[in-house]
């Protein structure tokens, strides 16, 4: 469910510290982006859908299901209650929100289904009102799906992008929150710094599998 004030800790001179939304440009997408840009749910679970496939692919996700499920917004209640063989059939229609679909339903009902019982479905109380970076960390660690690394990443997106900066952000998204990094979605803001986190991306596994054939 939309939450009225997401997004709006801005930082000033911008568009969303006057209280209008913010713009984002994970999906390369406008509609897409545009739900990430308002939808507190749909930024969390475009995260959440943010491994084994090319990010463009798992941000456009929640905007998928939107119009799958008939609304202008994710709702953690409605997808909570859903029949899980159905919902993870309209995840499977083509095109395919994900490589796993039925997987990748399973985790999103999850993850709403934990927003429901501790947030009373609302994603954005998971960081509204928290004022110490490690504490934000701590609870998105906590979120079905999400490990230490997506914890940071989405921390670093939340700080970098969206204005929500509580006391030591930076420090608790670890590499991640280093400012032009470029290492995440964090540091997406149009095609060009696409190019350089995905280039990114490349070296790491490049590196991870240099160090893996070495170590054999």
């Amino acid at each position: 469910m939309h939450a009225p004030g997401y997004w709006r800790a801005g930082r000033p001179g911008t568009r969303d510290d006057r209280g209008m939304d913010v713009t984002l440009h994970l999906a390369q997408d406008p509609e897409a982006d545009e739900l990430l840009g308002r939808s507190p749910l749909a930024a969390l679970v475009g995260m959440l859908l943010d491994q084994q496939v090319p990010m463009e692919w798992a941000f456009k996700g929640p905007r998928t299901i939107t119009d799958r499920l008939g609304g202008d917004d994710l709702d953690a209640h409605e997808i909570a209650a859903q029949d899980p063989e159905a919902f993870a059939a309209l995840l499977s229609e083509k095109p395919a929100v994900h490589r796993y679909p039925g997987s990748m339903a399973k985790r999103i009902q999850q993850l709403c289904q934990y927003l429901v019982e501790h947030y009373d479905g609302n994603a954005e109380l998971v960081w509204k009102g928290v004022t110490d970076g490690r504490e934000l960390l701590r609870r998105l660690e906590e979120l079905p799906g999400f490990g230490k690394q997506k914890a940071q990443i989405f921390l670093a997106l939340l700080g970098k992008q969206l204005g929500v900066q509580p006391k030591g952000w930076r420090e608790a998204a670890g590499a991640y929150g280093e400012p032009k990094s470029f290492r995440s979605v964090a540091d997406i803001t149009g095609p060009q710094s696409l190019t350089k986190v995905r280039a990114h991306k490349q070296e790491m596994k490049a590196a991870a599998k240099a160090a893996k054939a070495a170590g054999k």
